[in-house]
C-alpha cells in the first residue's frame, strides 16, 4: 500500500494522577517521533481532574512530540473543574479541524463540565455537516465518547445521549473513519461504511482486566487504510485491520 497519509491515535493519558506512567508517557513519544506521522490526534483525557496544574503537565510533555500538526479535543476528566476553560486557552478550540485535500478530520467535544457522559448537540449537527460536505477524500471524526457501547467495559454509562442521532449523521455525511477513547480498551466496530475505532489508554494503570497500555497508527493509502495497534508495554505492532477507504 502507497502511504498517502499517517496518523497517530492517542487517547487516555490522565497525567496529573497517580495512574499516569512516566516510563510509558515517554515510549509513546519515543515511539511516534520515530514513525513521524502527519498528524497527531489526541481525543481526550488528558489530564485526571481538569486542574491547572495538570494541564501545566500536559504542556510541557507534548513539548517532547516532534510532531508539528496536532489535533486535541478534550473528554469528560478534562472538562470537570473548569478545565474546559483552561482547554481553550491552550488549544484554542474544542472542536478542530484539519484539512488537507486529501483528508477532512474534524474534532468534536463530546464532554460536559463535571458529568461523564458524553454530549454532542443538535446545534452543532450543522456545523458538522457544513465541514464533511462537498468534501472529497477521507472524512474523519474525532471525539473523546464511544459512540456505541464497548464489550468487556461493563454497565455502558457514556455514549453520548445523542449516539444514534449522531451516528446516522456520519453515516450520510459518508465519514469513513470516527476515533474515540474513554473506556481505556480498544475496540473496532463497523456500521455501514463507518469504522468506530475505539483507543485505549496509551500511559496510564486504569487497564481493563490484563490489557495493556496502547495507541492505534492509521496509515491511509489511495485505496485503503490500515489500522495497526502499538503496545506500548513491549513495542509491538498489531496489525487489526485493513479496510477500503
Amino acid at each position: 500500500m502507497k502511504k498517502v497519509f499517517q496518523l497517530v491515535h492517542i487517547s487516555d493519558l490522565h497525567l496529573g494522577g497517580g495512574y499516569f506512567v512516566p516510563d510509558w508517557g515517554g515510549r509513546v513519544v519515543e515511539i511516534t517521533n520515530a514513525l513521524t506521522p502527519d498528524l497527531l490526534v489526541i481525543t481526550g483525557d488528558l489530564t485526571t481532574e481538569g486542574h491547572v496544574h495538570e494541564y501545566d503537565q500536559v504542556v510541557e510533555y507534548l513539548k517532547n512530540f516532534s510532531v508539528a500538526r496536532r489535533l486535541i479535543v478534550p473528554g469528560n476528566h478534562d472538562a470537570r473543574n473548569e478545565g474546559y476553560m483552561i482547554f481553550e486557552e491552550l488549544f484554542g478550540t474544542r472542536y478542530p479541524v484539519f484539512e488537507d485535500g486529501k483528508i477532512t478530520v474534524l474534532g468534536l467535544d463530546s464532554s460536559q463540565p463535571d458529568i461523564d457522559d458524553g454530549h454532542i448537540g443538535r446545534s452543532n449537527y450543522p456545523m458538522i455537516a457544513h465541514r464533511f460536505q462537498d468534501r472529497s477524500g477521507l472524512k474523519i471524526v474525532c471525539l473523546h465518547h464511544h459512540l456505541v457501547p464497548i464489550p468487556g467495559t461493563g454497565r455502558e454509562r457514556h455514549i453520548p445521549t445523542d449516539a444514534g442521532d449522531v451516528l446516522k449523521l456520519l453515516v450520510e455525511l459518508d465519514v469513513r473513519i470516527a476515533l474515540s477513547g474513554h473506556k481505556h480498551l480498544p475496540w473496532v466496530w463497523h456500521i455501514e461504511n463507518t469504522w468506530l475505532i475505539t483507543g485505549g489508554t496509551a500511559t496510564s494503570r486504569r487497564l481493563k482486566g490484563r490489557s495493556y497500555p496502547s495507541f492505534n497508527l492509521l496509515t491511509i493509502g489511495e485505496r485503503e487504510f490500515e489500522l495497526v495497534e502499538v503496545n506500548v508495554a513491549t513495542g509491538k505492532h498489531i496489525r487489526k485491520l485493513v479496510a477500503p477507504v
